[in-house]
């Protein structure tokens, strides 16, 4: 690692600190046995970098005395003599060196935040002592304030000219690719100097491009004869000066008047929301803000994401990287395919691996992918990849984090339905609410770590007070609003390996989710063939497979503790795992069937067993192979089917469904296609308080008998397009306070009493074409707030309810239509 003692003679404290912080970041990459502790050091070192920037600022223009940091250059001292240490400890029987080193490491952390305190105090005795001189001299000042304001704004105008020196663009990479369609979307929403949009955020996780994209767009001709030498660009994660680009921002824009001014902020972080506020706080249609981000930052309006690398630029770039445009060069085209198609159009990863194979023998390029088929990830031998990405990944707060984990229990390549992840979420975290789910998955999406999609959109286009008086007190927003069936999850298979390979840090028996990837030829990863005989602690487990059959060796694999089980296949008959049996603690179950038509599942009785067995989500299964067989899940209180075949499934049942599933809550039906009319003895649920029927499209009939589900508080019936009518019987559910039949086109009344549902709050009936008029029964629902409608509806409600009704909101469908293919 070379000679600290080497390292000290003249050395000035941020030499030292560069040192201690590249050699701590390998060490992170290369040695688990101190991860935790080794991270909170770096965390550390990152607090202490612009105090250190300042110091080495202040030293130089005022000659204070290095002596006075003597304390601060021993700890990076120490830490660097430490670091070297823990490099040599390897052996797994080093164990004794390894708690004294994880000790010395603590307490190395320790007195670095004790320093950084005392030099954060010493600061603020500096401020304060400042601030009394200058209250004492004040009066004096006063007359000479003017005089001053000139001084500043001539030092001002001369350190312009250094201003523009560290706001120039950085140098382009010698290869640019893919970047002819964003260059073009950047230029579309920015050059318009009158319509345009002020500010613009361009947002991708690291390593995808965005500051070269960036840097394009600052040289590109167009934009240097707009804006010709008022081009700035700025990164500032190392620019510790932002202050004063601010203030020198503000004066520019006073003495150049309407000139056109572009300012490149790049790589800004998350929490730096007050940054971007003195930045916007300029706007005029003169002045473009261009921020590159790995967050997305809603609050200021339009962003724009850089997508992956298409397959033939992924190409051109890995050919540059790895040097394969010599001709001397001998590795078989396949290969270089194979490698890039793992990188997945990640410009970094491309990078990274292309330069790590830059002129290794075929043997080694054959390696490589034999490792990844063995379940390796791409950031396992790519040191520069991983810590961009995993600074991403540290970023996120300690639940945030555990949920971008959990999106790599999900097959690659697949969107992930936002319910699955609610199932999911709400029983392994103990959430309440559906939203807080939801919100989990807007702060990925946000930071750029996932992608959430909602295939269709109801847009409020108007929003008319009927009443007199606006009522002041907020009305509270009921569960029953919370659809998220069309809610879907994508992320970049590049995120989803940075999943797995943080997952997966702890030794196999010890780790909390447990993730098979069973594909084609592939076997069982060899951790696993080592310790099948062992009790492992996982609480999630995921297995993923395409064979017909499953796997042998897991019928008895060992996992008592699972609370989340999640399985992912392909064909057209599938068995559940003997193991479930054995999951006592199992709490939610989700099946996916990947291929084009509803599987038979079997072994699905096994389930009995299971008392703490909550939800159960089925996706592309035949119910009616899993009712052939008696089965009590007396603690089910959920169950969703999407895309399942349903039609004559309970019809069938061996026992009756109220012995089934005795405390069943929820009941939610998407798009099966061959439900014509809803069983009678679903009524019997008595327990039901959610019954969601969405897009079943041969639906014509409910059950007459629906008004037994005296518990039930929502009725969602949405896109259930040849559905008639609803049943008298539904004056009975006096709970309900959430009716939905969104775009039944073919309703052309409502029953007469549905005035008796005294409990009704909100009502959604946007795209009812035929439904003409209403019952007069409706002026009796007392409790009744909110109705969604089209413009036609509007009116008829309007007529009757005149100053009652606290709000009708007109809607209008927006459908994201590259996702209806999926469907």
């Amino acid at each position: 690692m070379g000679g600290v003692g080497e390292l000290i003679g003249g050395a000035v404290l941020g030499t030292f600190f560069n040192v201690l912080y590249e050699r701590l970041e390998k060490l992170i990459i290369k040695n688990f046995e101190y991860k935790k502790i080794l991270i909170d050091f770096k965390s550390s070192l990152d607090s202490l970098k612009p105090v250190i920037d300042q110091i080495e600022e202040y030293n130089r223009e005022l000659d204070h005395p290095e002596q006075e940091l003597k304390d601060l250059k021993e700890v990076m001292r120490k830490g660097i003599e430490l670091v070297g240490k823990c490099f040599e400890v390897r052996e797994w029987w080093q164990f004794p060196e390894k708690k004294k080193y994880a000790n010395e490491l603590h307490q190395l952390d320790k007195s670095l935040q004790e320093l950084l305190q005392r030099l954060h105090v010493q600061s603020i005795r500096d401020v304060k002592e400042n601030s009394v001189s200058v209250r004492s001299i004040k009066k004096d000042l006063s007359r000479i304030e003017p005089m001053l304001s000139r001084i500043e704004s001539s030092l001002v105008l001369q350190n312009q000219a250094r201003t523009e020196a560290w706001c120039a663009a950085p140098e382009l990479p010698l290869l640019v690719v893919g970047l002819d369609f964003p260059l073009k979307e950047l230029k579309r929403k920015l050059l318009n100097l009158k319509d345009g949009v002020s500010m613009l955020v361009l947002t991708a996780p690291g390593g995808c491009g965005k500051t070269t994209l960036a840097t394009t767009f600052c040289q590109d001709q167009e934009v240097k004869d707009i804006f010709r030498d008022n081009i700035f660009f700025v990164t500032v994660s190392k620019n510790p000066n932002l202050e004063y680009i601010v203030k020198w921002l503000h004066h520019f824009l006073k003495e150049q008047g309407q000139n056109p001014l572009l300012l490149v902020l790049d790589d800004v972080w998350s929490g730096s929301e007050s940054l971007l506020e003195k930045f916007d706080q300029f706007k005029m249609p003169n002045y473009k803000l261009l921020v590159t981000s790995r967050s997305e930052f809603r609050r200021f309006g339009s962003s724009y994401r850089l997508q992956s690398l298409d397959y033939d630029n992924a190409m051109k770039l890995f050919h540059h990287y790895a040097s394969l445009g010599d001709k001397s060069s001998h590795i078989p085209e396949d290969l270089s395919r194979q490698i890039v198609e793992h990188c997945k159009g990640f410009p970094l990863a491309i990078k990274v691996h292309g330069g790590s194979l830059c002129g290794q023998p075929i043997e080694i390029w054959t390696q490589r992918l034999i490792e990844w088929s063995r379940g390796s990830t791409v950031h396992d031998s790519a040191d520069e990849l991983l810590l961009c990405l995993q600074s991403s990944f540290e970023a996120l707060d300690k639940e945030i984090k555990k949920c971008f984990l959990d999106l790599g229990l999900f097959p690659e390549d697949q969107r992930i339905p936002a319910a699955a992840l609610i199932d999911i979420w709400t029983e392994y975290y103990d959430l309440d609410e559906d939203a807080e789910c939801i919100a989990n998955l807007y702060k990925l999406s946000d930071r750029s770590l996932a992608n959430l999609v909602v295939i269709r959109k109801e847009k409020v286009e108007k929003v008319e007070k009927v009443e007199k008086e606006e009522k002041k007190e907020k009305v509270e927003k009921k569960e029953g609003n919370q659809y998220y069936s069309e809610h879907f999850v994508t992320q970049h298979d590049i995120l989803r390996e940075l999943a797995i390979y943080y997952s997966k840090q702890e030794p196999v028996e010890q780790r909390t989710r447990l993730i098979f990837d069973i594909h084609g030829n592939n076997k069982l990863p060899s951790w696993w063939r080592e310790q099948k005989h062992q009790v492992m602690k996982a609480r999630l487990l995921s297995i993923s497979t395409t064979d017909r059959l499953f796997p042998k060796e897991l019928h008895n694999m060992q996992v008592p503790d699972v609370e989340v089980l999640v399985l992912n296949f392909q064909t057209n008959n599938y068995a559940l795992p003997e193991s479930v049996e054995n999951m006592d603690k199992l709490k939610a179950l989700i099946v996916t069937n990947s291929g084009f038509l509803p599987a038979e599942l079997s072994n699905f009785q096994l389930l009995s067993s299971l008392s703490n067995l909550k939800r159960i989500r089925l996706e592309r299964i035949s119910i009616l192979s899993i009712t052939k067989n008696p089965i009590e899940l007396k603690s089910l209180q959920k169950i969703s089917l999407f895309m399942c075949n349903i039609g004559q499934a309970f019809s069938n049942c061996s026992i009756p469904i109220s012995s089934a599933f005795p405390n069943l809550e929820e009941i939610n039906i998407d798009y099966c296609d061959d439900l014509v009319e809803l069983p009678a003895d679903l009524c019997d649920l008595i327990q039901l308080k959610k019954l969601s029927v969405t897009n079943c499209h041969k639906l014509s009939a409910l059950p007459e008998e629906i008004g037994k589900l005296v518990n039930l508080e929502v009725l969602r019936l949405r896109c259930c397009t040849d559905l008639v009518k609803l049943p008298g019987s539904i004056e009975y559910l006096t709970r309900l306070h959430f009716l939905d039949i969104y775009k039944c086109f073919s309703i052309k009344e409502l029953p007469e009493k549905i005035g008796e549902l005294s409990g009704l709050e909100t009502i959604n009936m946007g795209q009812c074409s035929r439904l003409q008029e209403l019952p007069v029964s409706v002026l009796n629902l007392g409790k009744l707030q909110e109705v969604i409608c089209d413009e036609e509806t509007e009116i008829i409600w309007g007529e009757m309810f005149k100053s009652r009704l606290t709000r009708i909101s007109v809607v209008k469908e927006d459908f994201n239509l590259h996702w209806l293919h999926k469907f």
